[in-house]
């Protein structure tokens, strides 16, 4: 078997879904801090998604299973704030940064 065997038993072994899982908290997180949320995620443009990931300290995920957890993550998290007092977004101001508001017309 070639290399190529090898590399597709690690992406879907238990220490390479492990891996995937840690990225995506830590973008969900990321994401989180900023206001960013997962219909804002889905329509992002996949190069906004890899300099968002790049901002975060992390190699962009190189599949969409991994964006895929991240909104599930991100959904997660939208609906326990749902029922609690406001939860403080560190980064909040910097969301205009990777999502622009919609333009009003006239």
């Amino acid at each position: 078997m070639g290399e190529s065997g090898a590399n597709d038993r690690y992406a879907h072994s238990d220490v390479a879904e492990r891996s995937r899982r840690e990225k995506a908290v830590a973008l969900a997180r990321y994401f989180w801090d900023r206001g960013i949320d997962s219909g804002e995620l889905a329509t992002m443009p996949a190069a906004t998604r890899r300099k968002l990931a790049r901002a975060a300290d992390l190699n962009p995920p190189s599949t969409d299973e991994t964006w895929t957890v991240v909104a599930g993550l991100l959904d997660e998290k939208d609906a326990w704030a749902a029922g609690r007092a406001e939860e403080t977004r560190p980064h909040r101001d910097e969301k205009i940064l990777w999502v622009k508001p919609p333009v009003r017309p006239w």
